[in-house]
């Protein structure tokens, strides 16, 4: 792995020297995933942490700043998801990770979880009725789901082991989620109800990561059986497994477009991490990007035209935009700071992302030509317009 892709990604990949384990936490409507790390535990457990700036170490979920962070989108496009760690005391590290709605336009962020272990990165269902999540509430890392107002809420997973929903299929009756029941972290697929559980990858090494394409026949995802980072699609029920990139550095970070042909995906195969879009039918390569730094995090928008990703090319990371062949791309924010998770409104007006200064992080909303940024969080409820 090249020193850039290594320095931005902090982790998120497998590091077998240092144990870490990266798999993917929640993908928003049409979103790119986001990510967690996991450290193995002496127990045969694993201890959740967050991806950090630069050459950071991440840090546990459980021991953060106040920050709100990894915005999701309503299917509507009405509503924001996301995870907080509001009520932080240094003194006694009391904290309290939880899962808030807030509507846009409207009243400040409603709090869904209230429990004193973590729950964090929300996915809302095809229909916006329900949010599957991670919680550690009973103890282990499960799955859950609840109503988009944080009632009937319901354990689906029940194994030893900790459990990380990643997607819903877009008909909404399943859930892909990764486990590390069987040692190694694996690929699994269930009802909505937790009911009819299927485990798709099996083997050594770790698969995670996994995005159902927009038509759910097939789904793509993260795996190092090969001995590096490579990206598979395989079809809905596990069969056909097939590795897109071969290649001996990393590919990460697998985004569907919208049309289910294509995969945008972050490789440093060309010494640098930048952003390549692949097509699934014929394996034509796309490079996107070609920036000395780091180019991260791709996010389709809702027409297949465009890609937002975050790049420190100007040596601070910043959302950009571009045409999904590389032309045209425009940076988007311009503020210090860390900026990440990049979210495609589902009308492709507007992108979400979180933003990090001055030792917390809030969520932002900015039109997609750059205007008209919003911090739509600040711990008093309001949003607050900003200057771009």
């Amino acid at each position: 792995m090249t020193t850039a892709l290594r320095a931005v990604r902090a982790g998120l990949l497998l590091l077998a020297l240092a144990g870490l384990l990266a798999v993917l936490g929640c993908g928003g409507a049409g979103g790119a995933p986001t990510r967690l790390i996991f450290l193995p535990r002496r127990d045969g457990e694993y201890e959740i942490r967050i991806p950090n700036t630069g050459n950071s170490r991440p840090y546990p979920l459980t021991q953060s700043l106040r920050w709100d962070s990894a915005p999701v989108w309503s299917p509507d496009g009405t509503r924001l998801a996301f995870y907080s760690d509001r009520n932080f005391n240094i003194r006694d590290r009391d904290d309290n990770v939880d899962i808030y709605v807030m509507l846009l336009g409207g009243s400040g962020p409603v709090r869904l979880t209230d429990d004193p272990r973590p729950d964090a990165f929300p996915i809302w269902s095809p229909d916006g009725a329900r949010i599957a999540f991670y919680s550690e509430r009973d103890g282990d890392g499960e799955v859950y789901t609840m109503n988009a107002d944080g009632s009937d809420v319901r354990r689906l997973t029940h194994e030893r082991g900790i459990d990380i929903p990643y997607s819903w299929s877009p008909d909404g009756t399943r859930i892909a989620f990764g486990s590390a029941r069987g040692g190694d972290l694996d690929l699994f697929v269930m009802d909505g109800d937790g009911g009819n559980v299927k485990r798709l990858t099996r083997g050594p090494g770790h698969d995670f990561s996994a995005s159902w394409s927009p038509d759910g026949t097939r789904i793509a995802f993260e795996s190092n059986r090969d001995g590096n980072g490579e990206i598979y699609v395989m079809d809905a029920d596990g069969s056909r497994q097939v590795n897109l990139s071969v290649r001996p550095l990393d590919d990460v970070y697998p985004a569907w477009s919208p049309d289910g042909v294509r995969l945008a995906f972050v490789s440093d195969r060309d010494a640098s991490a930048d952003v390549y879009v692949v097509d699934t039918q014929f394996s034509f390569l796309t490079r996107v990007t070609s920036a000395p730094r780091a180019d991260i995090w791709p996010s389709w928008s809702p027409d297949g035209t465009r890609l937002a990703f975050i790049s420190n090319r100007d040596f601070n990371t910043e959302v950009y935009v571009a045409n999904a062949d590389g032309t045209g791309q425009v940076r988007i924010t311009r503020d210090e700071g860390f900026t990440s998770w990049p979210a495609w409104s589902p009308d492709g007006s507007r992108l979400a992302f979180s933003y990090g200064h001055d030792g917390r992080r809030d969520v932002y909303t900015v039109n997609a030509d750059g205007t008209g940024l919003v911090r739509q969080t600040n711990d008093t409820g309001q949003s607050e317009a900003l200057q771009p």
